[in-house]
């Protein structure tokens, strides 16, 4: 086992710092990136994935960890941002030795960085990583933790799509809304009950056979369509991506005629300058960082020691947030996207800085 690359200065990313890890016996090889840690101990999900090359794993780790900070930071916690990936297919290769010899290195880190669930983990394995180290959210109930974080991730994102609906129809609510969830996974199973409760209309979609067979026996009311590209050119008010990143593209953007944009997926703008285009075509893009925080709300709170109902508390408060990062859109002349990046911004600067005050 051996950390085979570790770095305090990785390039131009501006990161604190990026490790690189491997234990070949069990077959893990793994990345956990810190972008931040002005506010806190960095927090963020380890996602299992089968990434086509150790560039991509490394590209995915550094955007999500960036994603973090500003998540956390507006979620007003007192929490830096990380993110972990582990290169491999978890069908394949996790392990109940992977695991821990991932939490050694975790562990190593010596609490600059706490880990959670994201895709291709769960609660059960935060369990068995949390045998090498203290430094593990996301646990189990029976363990003390706050169980799946995906309940107060759809939950947030609710919240923040009640916002929006606001800010664009004057009304808080989605009813009598077409609503089109891209991915059925962990979160948007959850987002789709909360839609259909509020009396909005679903339509949906997911590459996995198991996740459609679910929506059909649970909420037959649902629609299905064939693909994501099908879903994004449907006459829907409100698409919401919960899948991987990258939903909001060079294709998808030109043809959605949805009037509002909220979802779980992390990192949803493809890259800088589609914001612009949504804002010019007239699409409210509520910030993913923004909407999705529910989650780390969650599991944070297992660092003090976790109270579900304090959690959704916070997590309801994700509507308070998007509704002044909409309105400070408005009044400053700038996408949503650039109005969430400045507020969190401002607050990583202003109370990071209290660290520099010298504590005897």
């Amino acid at each position: 086992m051996g950390v085979f690359a570790s770095t305090d200065d990785p390039g131009s990313t501006g990161h604190e710092q990026v490790v690189f890890c491997q234990d070949k016996q069990s077959g893990l090889k793994a990345i956990i990136g810190i972008y931040s840690t002005a506010l806190g101990p960095a927090l963020g999900g380890t996602r299992f994935y089968p990434y086509a090359s150790e560039e991509e794993a490394l590209a995915d780790v550094l955007d999500l960890s960036r994603g973090m900070a500003y998540k956390n930071a507006l979620a007003g916690l007192d929490l830096g941002g990380g993110k972990a990936v582990i290169w491999g297919d978890p069908e394949q290769i996790k392990s109940e030795a992977l695991l821990r010899a991932y939490g050694r290195f975790v562990e190593s880190l010596a609490g600059r960085y706490y880990t959670a669930c994201d895709v291709g983990t769960y609660v059960a394995d935060m369990d068995v990583i949390a045998r090498e180290t203290s430094y593990v959210t996301g646990r189990s109930v029976e363990h003390g933790g706050a169980g799946d974080s995906s309940v107060l991730t759809a939950w947030g994102v609710f919240q923040g799509m009640r916002a929006a609906a606001e800010h664009v129809w004057g009304t808080p609510t989605l009813a009598g809304k077409r609503v089109g969830v891209a991915g059925l996974g962990k979160v948007g199973k959850y987002l789709t009950g909360h839609l259909l409760e509020d009396g909005a209309e679903v339509v949906a979609t997911d590459v996995n056979p198991k996740a459609l067979e679910w929506v059909r026996a649970t909420h037959p009311q649902v629609t299905l369509v064939d693909d994501t590209a099908a879903l994004a050119a449907s006459d829907i008010d409100v698409y919401a991506p919960c899948a991987l990143g990258g939903a909001l593209n060079d294709d998808t953007v030109p043809v959605l005629r949805a009037k509002v944009v909220a979802g779980a997926a992390n990192n949803q703008l493809a890259h800088a300058g589609i914001e612009k285009v949504l804002a010019d075509r007239g699409i409210l893009y509520a910030p993913d960082y923004v909407v999705n925080a529910g989650g780390v709300i969650q599991v944070a709170d297992e660092i003090e020691g976790f109270n579900f109902e304090r959690a959704k508390l916070r997590a309801t408060r994700i509507f308070d947030t998007t509704r002044e990062i909409l309105r400070l859109a408005d009044d400053e002349g700038v996408p949503p996207a650039v109005a969430a990046d400045r507020l969190a911004e401002r607050r990583m600067a202003e109370v990071g800085r209290l660290r520099s005050i010298h504590l005897r």
